[in-house]
């Protein structure tokens, strides 16, 4: 079965599967923009200097980790780590593009990464840090390959009462039923509670564990239609809520899902605003 414009419907479109990655190259410009004041704010929040080594866990197509080479400058270097081989073939095409000697990509889990202890200056993770399997395991090697006293930056979603999963996944579950991710499982609002990713931390024993939620723009430039087919594209959490939709109801599910998406339009941008959870600590 296919969507609009020949693609997929949302139901049948894997996170793992190569509609992952023509959903990522398809909308790689307006996801780009519309996440470009989260990655923007993570990387004032990190405070990188020229000479820094920084690693950039879970980075996709590549961000922060490209905006943060620019900041560290010849002498400094990124590596920008994912388990995804295919999303780290789009992240280097992305820094050759700019131009960025000094960006490298590393296939790992982070719950076993393959760098020697206090080997980096810095490090951050956005939208990254709520999938770990074990967050204490994870955030331990972390810790271990960070030099004594670097920081360790995050950003996590806040809660998902906010407009842009409003109008797009909460809108699915109405039709679904049933738990909107699996319960135990992934979880993209794990530490939407106040001090939650904090605690993480502690546990993980960074020091100096700062936490603050920041309300940033989370704009698309385009029509409903669109952000809709994004959403559901790259809603790996999500995907056996979405599969949990009866055939019949998806026509009704992209209306509705238009109509709440279309109360945020301003002119040719849909501003939906996002609650953020910044976090840091030092090892």
């Amino acid at each position: 079965m296919t969507g609009r414009a020949g693609m997929p419907a949302p139901h049948t479109a894997g996170w793992g599967s190569s509609y992952r990655l023509v959903a990522a190259e398809k909308w790689k410009a307006k996801s780009a923009y519309m996440g470009g004041a989260v990655t923007q704010a993570l990387v004032e929040y990190a405070r990188p200097a020229g000479g820094m080594r920084v690693i950039d866990l879970a980075t996709g197509t590549g961000e922060p980790g490209i905006s943060l080479a620019e900041f560290v400058g010849e002498s400094g270097s990124v590596t920008a780590v994912d388990q995804s081989v295919e999303l780290l073939e789009v992240a280097t095409e992305r820094a050759r593009r700019k131009g960025l000697a000094n960006f490298a990509t590393r296939q790992a889990d982070a719950h076993a990464l393959p760098f020697e202890a206090r080997s980096f200056d810095l490090s951050t993770c956005r939208f990254g840090v709520m999938f770990f399997a074990d967050a204490n395991r994870a955030l331990g090697e972390l810790r271990r390959v960070l030099k004594p006293g670097a920081r360790a930056c995050f950003a996590a979603w806040g809660s998902v009462e906010q407009p842009y999963w409003q109008s797009t996944m909460m809108i699915a579950q109405k039709h679904a039923g049933g738990a909107l991710v699996v319960p135990g499982g992934a979880d993209p609002f794990r530490y939407s509670t106040a001090g939650s990713l904090s605690e993480a931390l502690r546990a993980a024993r960074f020091r100096e564990v700062e936490e603050t939620t920041r309300n940033l723009p989370w704009t698309w430039m385009g029509d409903a239609e669109e952000v809709f087919e994004y959403a559901c594209a790259v809603a790996a959490p999500f995907r056996p809520m979405l599969d949990r939709v009866p055939e019949a109801d998806w026509p009704v599910i992209r209306a509705e899902a238009a109509a709440a998406m279309e109360l945020y339009r301003v002119g040719d941008e849909i501003r939906f605003g996002a609650d953020v959870v910044f976090a840091s600590g030092r090892a």
